[in-house]
């Protein structure tokens, strides 16, 4: 075998983690939030908050780190084709301690 296969979607994961944080950005900018909540649902049905979403380590691979909680992991590294669904909503009341946490723009 010649080709090393790694599962996951191909393509620039650093690209695609970029525009998905510009998006949550306007999103939170739009409705004059400090933070908007992200929550991402897996195709396994599995839901997670979010902290924050990195592009490491690639490959097809993502970064998910969920809000601190009860059996809830840390970090998840999924592949891209693994996200089912990601939902920018805007909490009830604001709670600095709670939301993504953009990176600053550069």
């Amino acid at each position: 075998m010649t080709d090393l296969w790694i599962p996951g979607a191909a393509g620039p994961d650093s690209e695609l983690v970029a525009r998905l944080h510009r998006q949550i950005r306007a999103f939170a900018d739009k409705r004059g939030l400090a933070k908007a909540i992200v929550e991402v649902e897996l195709r396994d049905g599995a839901r997670f908050q979010l902290d924050s979403l990195s592009a490491q380590p690639g490959y097809g691979f993502v970064t998910l780190c969920p809000q601190p909680g009860e059996d809830v992991p840390a970090e998840l590294i999924v592949p891209v084709g693994a996200i089912a669904r990601i939902e920018l909503l805007a909490a009830d009341e604001p709670d600095p301690r709670f939301g993504f946490s953009v990176p600053e723009a550069d």
